[in-house]
């Protein structure tokens, strides 16, 4: 029978081992923790969720909820432990991360194809390996990778958002609401105008934990701090993660100045984090800060923000579209280390090397999705050649467009034409997963 290595138990190295053995073939998922930590991670269980519990949008409207489908097209073990654990969020899919993480743990063990080894894996071994170290890889691996000819290694850091517990918050202050009317799963603390530029001033003069080599210009876009988006301009964050648009309080009748939104960060609903607040803030500060926000005066934190080194690799000439070294056959790179930014799409790439990799461990030749889909594009961006290459999300703008001719015109409406994107590429998934998996799905 087959076998392949599989380094990191994360979200893309679970998905990853999980594809394999759908395919029959016998995995070893090797994972550091418990025996090492990170400095990001706290929990011992597979595919931890280090910084927020959204997986963000569910809709087709969004190129993250088409990814999402897709995945479910390809019996993502991670799009169901998601569906398991989901928490209400609006039209985000967001999940109680304990659940989360301990479906896919159980599920992964209990497998008759899967052996877990615990223990740091400081070179890369022979034979069929996906590596999915994340972007916490040790230092000892990483030296290995960094070494691998023709590869730049490239660093950015990451921040992880504060939670606070529900019986801390002063309800007098904080209503329930989705934006635009869409439910009530969200809590959310309006400003006034004074409050907000009070907190904006704090903010900015707060004093943050030192971290070794860190500089602002490598901060990544989509995890930025807090209190570096502050010093942007005083209405950044009111633009931004405070934006109070589709929010009113009920208590006015009004949109406030500013809003902090609270997400549910648990299925008991006992946790909530701080929506865009990732920081590294000192302890104390983000206590004394986030103090000012109404309705956080006293507010216990389950875990403070902290401030993390990512690393990532450039990925085009390395890397072919399912994310094989083009020098070195069947090793395979997964997760955000590829330069895909965001949970679904780490587990998604993970996705695509198991399968890729089964299908060739199984003599049926190389996997491959065309740039119509959402999987496909991912693929086909870290690939591309690009000089100025830097960590994406899945986005419409990667997904090869609609063709307009004379018999067809151009949808002007974004949320209609996004929807037939997204409908052209589930149709395509569709037969093409049904050819991917010709037999029952099972666990064993």
């Amino acid at each position: 029978m087959p076998h392949a290595t599989v380094i990191g138990a994360g979200l893309a190295g679970c998905e990853a081992a999980w594809q394999l053995a759908l395919q029959g073939i016998q995995v070893t998922l090797v994972e550091m923790k418990p025996e090492k930590m990170s400095p990001a991670h706290h929990s011992p269980l597979f595919a931890e969720l280090v910084c927020s519990n959204s997986l963000r949008s569910d809709r087709l409207t969004n190129a993250v909820g088409l990814l999402k489908e897709e995945m479910r097209l390809c019996h993502s073990l991670i799009m169901e432990a998601a569906d398991f654990a989901r928490v209400p969020a609006g039209g985000a899919l967001a999940v109680d991360r304990e659940a989360f993480s301990g479906y896919i743990t159980d599920k992964l063990k209990n497998h008759p194809l899967i052996t877990v080894e615990y223990r740091e894996v400081t070179d890369i071994p022979d034979g069929p390996v996906i590596i999915a170290t994340g972007p916490l890889t040790s230092d000892a691996l990483s030296e290995k990778i960094a070494a691998l000819p023709g590869l730049d290694t490239l660093n950015f850091y990451d921040a992880a958002a504060p939670i606070v517990t529900l019986d801390s918050l002063n309800m007098e202050r904080i209503f329930r609401q989705s934006r635009y009317g869409r439910g009530d799963d969200y809590l959310n603390c309006p400003m006034n105008e004074q409050e907000y530029h009070a907190f904006v001033q704090a903010l900015i003069s707060a004093e943050t934990a030192e971290i070794h080599g860190f500089e602002e210009t490598k901060v990544f876009e989509g995890c930025m701090p807090v209190e570096s988006m502050a010093k942007r301009g005083p209405m950044v964050l009111a633009f931004g993660p405070l934006k109070p648009v589709g929010l009113i309080d009920p208590r006015t009748g009004k949109e406030a100045y500013a809003v902090v939104q609270l997400r549910q960060d648990n299925q008991e609903g006992t946790l909530y984090n701080l929506v865009g607040f990732q920081t590294r803030l000192k302890w104390p500060e983000q206590k004394r800060v986030f103090g000012m926000i109404p309705g956080l005066e006293n507010a216990e934190y389950a875990r403070y923000g902290v401030m993390h080194r990512n690393t990532f690799l450039h990925s085009p000439g390395f890397l072919n579209a399912h994310f094989e070294m083009i020098s070195r056959p069947r090793c395979y790179f997964a997760g955000q280390m590829t330069g895909v930014e965001g949970y679904v799409e780490s587990a998604a790439s993970g996705l695509l090397c198991g399968l890729s990799l089964g299908h060739d461990l199984n003599g049926l030749g190389p996997v491959e999705l065309p740039g119509i889909t959402a999987m496909g594009a991912m693929g086909r961006y870290v690939s591309t050649p690009n000089s100025h290459f830097q960590p994406m999300n899945c986005a419409f703008g990667l997904i090869d467009g609609l063709v307009v001719d004379k018999q067809h015109k151009k949808i002007h409406n974004k949320q209609e034409r996004y929807t037939v994107i997204s409908e052209r590429a589930l149709t395509y998934m569709e037969a093409w997963a049904d050819q991917m998996y010709p037999h029952p799905i099972s666990d064993t």
